[in-house]
């Protein structure tokens, strides 16, 4: 990358943080306004940024990502379980390896059903806490790479409430190789699967 191209990306990390931290504010008190905020925020950086993983030409015709509707009984509390930590390797987007430590496992209850996901920790970057998910919807409403929840690398982090971890499934959205092959990002792995359909979050476009 050139000099600001760094620059760029350090301003959409930056921008990304903040508009996370608005969300964790705001969600205290109204978690459907805050996620809906959230989403047009997105979708403005999408729109205008020199980071945006949608291309220039795309961006003139950007009309907004797409997202099922916001459900209330999608947001939950995990309990977070620690496990000894073993180093896993994920499956990339371009078909490369990347190794990560597994460190917990996050158990909750979603729409009647019990369920786990494992919690990594980014071994390359800089690091970081990184929750992605697959569910029923993968490959039918949703991205066939799955969708992310927690990706404390990038800033983009749904916090805690006391000892539990916050699961918001209205704020899952697809990696950014969802938009742009030229992205490589980690796909989740057998211990990553929520065995429901997740209709909440970011979707496929829907074909008019």
């Amino acid at each position: 990358m050139q000099d600001a191209e760094y620059l760029e990306l350090a301003d959409w990390r930056r921008r990304v943080a903040e508009i996370y931290a608005a969300w964790r504010r705001a969600a205290a008190s109204d978690p459907q306004a805050a996620t809906l905020r959230l989403r047009a925020e997105r979708d403005e950086l999408f729109r205008g940024h020199p980071q945006s993983p949608i291309s220039a030409d795309q961006r003139a015709r950007f009309g907004g990502l797409s997202y099922f509707d916001y459900d209330p009984d999608a947001r939950v509390l995990g309990v977070i379980h620690e496990v000894a930590p073993s180093t896993v390797t994920l499956e990339m987007s371009k078909g490369d390896l990347q190794p990560m430590t597994r460190l917990a496992v996050v158990s909750f209850d979603l729409y009647g059903t019990s369920h786990s996901l494992d919690v990594f920790w980014m071994e390359s970057w800089r690091g970081g806490l990184f929750l992605p998910f697959l569910d029923k919807t993968t490959r039918q409403t949703t991205y066939g790479g799955g969708r992310y929840l927690v990706d404390t690398m990038k800033g983009e982090d749904l916090g805690v409430e006391g000892d539990l971890l916050v699961l918001d499934f209205n704020y899952a959205y697809h990696p950014p190789c969802a938009y742009n092959p030229n992205f490589s990002c980690p796909l989740p792995g057998p211990g990553s699967r929520v065995d429901v359909e997740v209709r909440a979050g970011e979707r496929l476009p829907v074909e008019r």
